[in-house]
């Protein structure tokens, strides 16, 4: 007489197949309704997004050549070469190549949304592998109603392709870890785009050796040669910035944050919103604790070194930028969707629905609010009151990017005007300026400037002065007239 078994449980005490295929397509299109509808604000660029549409559509051959010298495409940023992100540039432009998109506010971050996409679809299935598909399913949806990860899913930058490299690097390391010895392909080229993506991103392939080793111990040594075999075309793209001088470009801005790199990052993912900090927190902290389940290992190791490499990092130089580690915070996801997970089937919907409604309230809220910058705004607004002849001036080269690109685009009555630096201004009895407010957010302050004192000797005074707010900065346009 035959004698059933019962069919082994899951991690997570659940049947491994009480979740259907179907229902992990949810995550993906919460990301792409969020992220659509961040998308459909058409939002002005700012800085780091002007660069990408002036410098993305540039002939392949035109870019290769500006990271082998060192040198900058425009002008009056020389200094400021696309070297460590010339990988995305180069997709950009076959992007732009290979669609109907032109490099404007929708077809650029399309691109991003696309990749993002893709990555929350990634995401959720490996994180099937390495626990259940009940896990997985309410990993994707933390990670694609997540307002840190939606702000960058809708951002013209190569973020979404640093976040979609490393869950496909995640997705390889859970086969792996499975027995499937012909992942290592999938996870070797996967870790390799991640450090293409952002060189910061390979600290997550780095995170993910460190956690095969502690599960695997001797027999993840293949994994650990690959992974510093995946990481040469970045370091190479990053030898070839150190080796022309540029190495540290356009970094001066980093302020230093010591030791506060954590709590920084845990209020960038949450948005700064309390209810989903606690939330968020209380998830974590039940997903990190218990048995070292697989699944555990990958997550604590995926955000924990990436965020103690650059804290130790920070104390020697300032290195952190919040959005560099968006590809190793998603290892939070993992952790709380373990903890929601840990919860009886009576309570668990609930629980979700608690962090879910925070996050959606947080990200909804956030993007809400405008533009990160709107130099867009303040060329219009410049463009409603110029005359021919006045000349309208970019107080620094940072300014001149948008004042540029817009007037080009969408203002071209100014660009005979137009002074970028460090062009001396004409003599005029009305010049218009447009500059950044120091202080953030909520800041006013002007530093006073040798095209202050140039406008003053000349005997021309602040006549007229309009702030526009973002969501991190203000562009200020002052009309000067004697």
């Amino acid at each position: 007489m035959a004698v059933r078994t019962a069919p082994p449980a899951t991690e997570v005490g659940a049947p491994r197949h009480s979740v259907t295929w179907g229902l992990l397509l949810l995550p993906p299109l919460v990301m792409a309704a969020l992220g659509g509808w961040l998308v459909s604000h058409r939002y002005g660029f700012w800085f780091d997004e002007l660069y990408t549409a002036e410098v993305g559509p540039l002939p392949l051959p035109r870019l290769v050549e500006a990271l082998v010298r060192g040198e900058g495409t425009i002008d009056y940023l020389r200094d400021a070469p696309p070297s460590y992100n010339a990988p995305y540039y180069a997709v950009v432009r076959l992007w732009l190549a290979l669609t109907p998109f032109g490099p404007d506010e929708v077809g650029l971050r399309m691109l991003s949304l696309a990749a993002a996409v893709g990555a929350v679809a990634v995401f959720t299935r490996a994180v099937a592998r390495l626990a259940d598909r009940r896990t997985g399913l309410i990993a994707g949806l933390i990670l694609a109603a997540n307002p840190f990860v939606v702000a960058y899913a809708g951002e013209a930058r190569g973020y979404a392709l640093a976040l979609l490299a490393t869950a496909l690097a995640a997705l390889g390391l859970a086969r792996w870890l499975d027995g499937e010895p012909r992942a290592l392909l999938l996870y070797g080229v996967a870790a390799g785009a991640a450090g293409l993506a952002h060189w910061f991103a390979l600290l997550v392939p780095a995170a993910f050796a460190v956690a095969a080793l502690i599960l695997r111990r001797r027999r993840a040594v293949p994994l650990v040669v690959v992974t510093a075999v995946a990481a040469l075309p970045a370091l190479v793209i990053v030898g070839i910035a150190v080796a022309n001088g540029v190495g540290g470009s356009g970094a001066e801005w980093i302020r230093d944050v010591g030791s506060a790199v954590p709590r920084l990052l845990l209020r960038s993912w949450t948005g700064g919103h309390v209810a989903l900090l606690v939330a968020m927190s209380a998830a974590v902290v039940a997903g990190a604790v218990g048995p070292p389940r697989k699944a555990r290992v990958v997550a604590l190791c995926w955000v924990g070194l990436p965020v103690v490499a650059v804290t130790v990092a920070e104390l020697v130089h300032p290195v952190y930028v919040d959005r560099y580690l968006l590809p190793a915070v998603v290892g939070l996801a993992v952790l709380a969707a373990m903890g929601v997970a840990r919860c009886s089937l009576r309570w668990m919907p609930f629980a979700l629905a608690a962090v879910l409604a925070a996050s959606v309230t947080a990200t909804v809220s956030n993007l809400g609010q405008g533009p990160r910058e709107d130099v867009r705004g303040a060329v219009a607004k410049v463009a409603a009151g110029h005359r021919p002849g006045e000349p309208v001036v970019a107080a620094a080269r940072w300014d001149a990017l948008g004042v540029e690109h817009y007037s080009r685009r969408l203002h071209r009555q100014l660009t005979t005007d137009i002074v970028l630096p460090p062009a001396p201004v004409p003599d005029s009895p009305t010049v218009w300026v447009v500059r950044r407010a120091t202080g953030g957010v909520k800041g006013d302050v002007v530093k006073l400037a040798d095209l202050d004192r140039d406008l003053a000797a000349r005997g021309l005074r602040v006549a007229e002065q309009h702030r526009l707010e973002g969501r991190r900065s203000v562009v200020l346009v002052q009309r000067w007239a004697r």
